[in-house]
């Protein structure tokens, strides 16, 4: 179903183990989403045999996140960005500057009032690009973009893979009303059944 809205940017620092596995803290809010492009980018090999296609693999490969939000605020910004502020309260971005990944949630409004909710597990963010002009005889708002790589989590599900997006409508068949009401109280953790249990 066709979706008419966007909103609730939140996003989450992801701790590292010495193995690599995320775990994620509680999520908080990051601006105003104004919008959200992702693209995918895909591994594909394909096995001819017979003078035909006998097999065609397709993996998640990487992706691409551009935000457009209305203000990006100094605390996102060193936790995305890793720019970091002077003692002046000026924020200074440096060359060297390269964020640490961070997991990115928001939910977008569907054409029938529901919701689809959106988890990517492993973001890293560049330096937010700003269009700035002057003012002339009508009003142009200017606000930030900020564009990331989205790649997939190092830690495994419960099938033994490696996620890089959780996404769920409220309105699916049995989604379990608590998935919805704390999708943005903790970063999304998938659940499977044990093969041959309950």
């Amino acid at each position: 179903m066709a979706t008419i809205g966007l909103d609730s940017l939140f996003y989450s620092k992801i701790t590292e183990a010495t193995n690599g596995t995320e775990t994620y803290v509680t999520p908080v809010s990051l601006a105003k989403a104004m919008k959200a492009d992702l693209s995918v980018e895909l591994a594909e090999a394909i096995l001819y045999a017979d003078d035909g296609a006998a097999a065609v693999i397709k993996e998640f490969k990487s992706g691409k996140l551009s935000l457009g939000i209305d203000d990006i605020g100094t605390a996102a910004a060193q936790d995305l960005t890793g720019a970091v502020v002077d003692d002046n309260g000026v924020l200074i971005s440096a060359s060297e500057d390269g964020g640490s990944p961070v997991a990115i949630g928001f939910r977008a409004k569907k054409a029938n009032g529901k919701y689809r909710y959106f988890w990517l597990y492993r973001v890293k963010f560049g330096i937010p690009a700003t269009n700035l002009e002057t003012k002339g005889d009508s009003i142009k708002f200017s606000t930030p973009t900020i564009e990331g790589t989205v790649m997939r989590r190092n830690k495994l599900d419960g099938n033994g893979n490696h996620p890089w997006k959780a996404e769920v409508s409220e309105d699916d068949t049995g989604v379990i009303a608590s998935t919805i009401t704390g999708w943005f109280t903790e970063v999304y953790e998938p659940t499977f059944a044990v093969e041959g249990g309950a």
